[in-house]
């Protein structure tokens, strides 16, 4: 492939415009990661993106998984148009947040109490305090490839290189930014995710001193690994044991997964829930909710949770038009999602072996993603973290996912697929249309390093 392809001239022009006002010429770091260029979009509409450049994308990438409901609803455009027209911003209360918390209360049997914000990372910031105090203990357990924002705490044993991995039964600490304070590494400890053995090995190394165990239900960011029978039950267990608290971040599987999120669908307890996204369905907007007795620090002020923008009657508005469409769904979501999503999973999968392609989707089908095996790799599903670095090729996945974007299919750089409740069966079929011109340029074209 050429550098820049003709028909993402505009994008280009645009990026390089942004070189001079935009640090890096984005907003967001791993946006650079698209190629051949960043693109810029004018407009959205259901299961579709159009760029600057006049291109048509099905959009699977759907905002990072915060556009469930698809793109410019026109419902939900309505509610935020009405509720703009009263006022944007008080730096007080309204009527609008209680009937958000009390949706919340009636989806999510563990959501007792509600606090919001702008964004699932000051969530998470949140939770992280909340059960330091609570419990008088210093640690947070955390999975390696388990995704908590981007702050000093959140990025702890994310995702360290192989080489920077550690021992087995200690996974590295390692941050991957600078500019952070380094004490709040020896304030965590990291586990390997799906593997109950290790992680109770890692709670009795530190026994009496943790304050949390948080994860995400599915491994979204990483694979979208799902939890092994009795892994949430384990954390349950252990959490209990030791008298620490159970966050579930789902900032992704949150309303994706159903009205009670992915904690009602895979049976596990919280205690606290971090949410993000699709509460906001792309609007900044999240949520911690829980149960009554994690927020007594907050509700007495011995804790401090702020923040001007916390409970805006703008996102508000777009929340609560969220919420009563994942309601009014009843029982039937996410099983019809689930459904649609199997069928590009399939149809992904056949002409992976008709091009031969060592590429398979895995995942609930809602949300999955796409796994480039390295050559000499065993096929089967990944497990966990160390699995996925060791046998997905991400430089081939990468070529095949630009493929994809010149016949006009939009995946995440890093292999994660969504379906939105926008996508028919119609967008589905004519994706894998176009994926197969898209799987046949990167067979003629793909050469390896």
């Amino acid at each position: 492939m050429s550098p820049i392809e003709p028909h993402f001239r505009k994008s280009q022009a645009l990026f390089e415009r942004a070189q001079n006002s935009i640090a890096g010429g984005v907003n967001s770091g791993i946006r650079k990661m698209e190629t051949p260029v960043p693109l810029y979009f004018s407009h959205g509409r259901a299961g579709r993106l159009y760029d600057v450049d006049g291109n048509e994308f099905i959009d699977f990438q759907c905002g990072q998984g915060a556009i469930l409901y698809g793109h410019a609803p026109e419902a939900m455009a309505e509610a935020i148009g009405a509720q703009a027209r009263l006022g944007l911003h008080w730096a007080a209360q309204s009527e609008l947040e209680l009937e958000v918390a009390e949706r919340l209360q009636e989806m999510i049997p563990s959501a007792e109490r509600v606090r919001f914000n702008s964004s699932a990372t000051e969530v998470v910031i949140a939770a992280f305090r909340i059960a330091r105090a609570h419990t008088g203990k210093p640690l947070i357990l955390r999975f390696e490839g388990h995704y908590h924002g981007w702050g000093d705490e959140g990025l702890v044993g994310f995702a360290p290189p192989s080489d920077k991995w550690g021992e087995e039964e200690d996974p590295t600490r390692l941050h991957p930014s600078m500019g952070i304070i380094p004490e709040v590494l020896d304030h965590f400890v990291v586990a390997r995710w799906n593997d109950i053995g290790h992680l109770r090995r890692r709670v009795a190394q530190f026994d009496g001193r943790i304050a949390a165990i948080v994860f995400e239900p599915c491994g979204c960011n990483t694979s979208c690994i799902e939890p092994i029978p009795g892994m949430l039950d384990a954390i349950r267990e252990l959490c209990d044991s030791q008298g620490a608290l159970m966050i579930a971040d789902e900032t992704i599987t949150g309303f994706r997964y159903g009205a009670g999120g992915a904690q009602v669908f895979y049976g596990a307890s919280p205690d606290l829930t971090i949410l993000g996204k699709a509460i906001g369905g792309g609007v900044p907007f999240a949520a911690l909710v829980g149960r009554e007795r994690f927020f007594e620090t907050v509700m007495s002020g011995k804790v401090v949770h702020a923040g001007t923008l916390n409970g805006n009657p703008l996102c508000l508005a777009a929340s609560k038009w969220c919420l009563d469409e994942i309601q009014a769904l009843g029982p039937q979501h996410p099983g019809s999602l689930i459904a649609l999503g199997g069928e590009l999973m399939a149809g992904l999968s056949a002409l992976a072996t008709k091009h031969g392609i060592p590429m398979f989707p895995q995942g609930p089908g809602h949300v999955f993603h796409c796994t480039m095996l390295k050559p000499g790799s065993a096929p089967g599903p990944v497990g966990s973290y160390r699995d996925y670095v060791r046998r997905h090729d991400a430089a081939r996945w990468a070529h095949l996912r630009r493929c994809l974007l010149m016949h006009g299919v939009r995946a995440i750089e890093r292999g994660l697929w969504f379906l939105s409740l926008a996508h028919t069966r119609a967008d589905v079929a004519q994706a894998l249309e176009r994926a197969e011109a898209a799987f046949a340029q990167h067979v003629a074209q793909w050469t390896p390093a």
